[in-house]
């Protein structure tokens, strides 16, 4: 299959290093009107308006002059999930934290005692729906953990409902297991079982997933964390953290000494309790910065500071945080915009951080740049400009989203 898409605004972010850092971040490498045609999955060219010609049977698009730049890579979601929080929302609404509802055996938990009651067939039928959905929005790569099952059982229901949503995407999902997520009070040795029993099962199944937990008071403890990353790393498995969402616990700085000496330490994500020091100190190491602005928005109005961190010369990439209970939404501009508004961010550092970034924090070096050689996972804007991305709030942006040479969703037109 060949696609041309003809007369585009390119964002290519073709240019620069990988990850971006500090200034590379506003290198967007644009070409103000581009051909950009496209075969057998992959980018085949990328010249100037006029250039391509069209052969007998490739789709042409006529992009007028619209931004074309690369899919949205989504890379922190909880997008496999039942039920929903409307109810603890409703609390949260009257004064109750987030924290205090965790506690009292809400939030987390009851989204677990959902999933532990839906079969795996109709948790990947509901995911396959939620992935549609960040499909139209441009999102053509996107990371789905785990982590409300907390048992084995059901971690590996969800692990395996995510596998059969995602046969049934056009783009691509990567699964990442996050076993120490909440810890289940009527188990006596929950940590134990999850780290002896639970880790090895899923690291048999499911061996290219990261493992991920929760570092939060009322959650998975700093040494808790510790001895579960241990153990995942002993194993060959690259690892995750939620840290500093509201409490700071020590493990960002554990992370950063744990990635001076393996590359398996991924990324710490969430950030927002973060002290300054510490940002610093994440900035520069070899990890990535993963904040949640749609988190913010929706829970208690903190965000992590992305400008004093893209300063320190931090690898820093953004996602939805997708989830029923603190950011219900799986909308990438949408996290665009509020990265720009509240993490102090400049529009070509959030686009940058939502593609060329978090396509390498997933290890997805053949995407996230428009280049030829590189797997065409396009998205073509309505808008003339990409800084419209950031500055209009709501609605769909997308006129069509392109995958591996195929418009799966719009058509282009206008």
């Amino acid at each position: 299959m060949r696609l041309v898409v003809r007369g585009a605004r390119a964002v290519t972010l073709a240019e620069g290093p990988i990850p971006r850092r500090g200034a590379a971040l506003r290198e967007l490498s644009v070409v103000d009107r581009a051909d950009v045609v496209t075969s057998g999955g992959l980018i085949e060219s990328v010249g100037p308006a006029g250039s391509a010609r069209a052969e007998p049977g490739d789709t042409v698009i006529e992009a007028g002059g619209r931004v074309l730049m690369p899919g949205f890579v989504d890379c922190h979601t909880h997008l496999c999930s039942a039920g929903d929080r409307l109810d603890e929302w409703e609390r949260r609404l009257r004064g109750e934290t987030y924290l205090d509802i965790l506690t009292a055996g809400g939030g987390i938990m009851s989204t677990v005692r959902a999933v532990r009651e839906m079969d795996e067939a109709a948790l990947a039928d509901g995911l396959a729906r939620r992935l549609v959905l960040a499909l139209r929005e441009g999102t053509t790569t996107v990371e789905v953990k785990s982590g409300y099952g907390l048992s084995t059982v059901d971690e590996l229901k969800m692990l395996r409902a995510i596998r059969a949503a995602a046969a049934r995407f056009p783009g691509t999902v990567v699964s990442t297991a996050l076993l120490g997520h909440a810890k289940d009070a009527a188990v006596a040795d929950f940590v134990a079982r999850t780290i002896g029993e639970t880790l090895p099962a899923v690291r048999r199944e499911f061996p290219a997933s990261p493992v991920d937990a929760f570092c939060e008071a009322g959650a998975w403890s700093l040494d808790e964390c510790a001895r579960l990353f241990d153990a995942a790393m002993a194993s060959g498995a690259r690892v995750r953290v939620h840290a500093d969402q509201f409490t700071p616990m020590g493990m960002t700085e554990w992370m950063i000494e744990r990635s001076a000496a393996s590359a398996l330490a991924v990324s710490v994500d969430h950030l927002e309790a973060t002290a300054p020091a510490a940002l610093r100190r994440l900035a520069g190491s070899r990890l990535f910065g993963v904040m949640l602005p749609c988190t913010g928005f929706h829970t208690d109005d903190r965000y992590g500071r992305g400008r004093d961190f893209i300063d320190a010369g931090g690898a820093l990439a953004i996602a939805t945080n997708a989830n029923p209970g603190s950011s219900p939404t799986w909308s990438a501009p949408l996290t665009i915009a509020l990265a720009v508004r509240k993490l102090g961010l400049t529009p070509a550092e959030a686009i940058a951080a939502c593609t060329v970034n978090a396509a390498a924090l997933l290890g997805a070096a053949d995407r996230g740049v428009i280049a030829p050689g590189k797997r065409a996972d396009l998205v073509l804007l309505r808008h003339t400009d990409e800084r419209m991305l950031a500055h209009h709030i709501g609605g769909n942006p997308v006129d069509a989203v392109i995958v591996g040479s195929a418009v799966v969703s719009g058509d282009g037109e206008r």
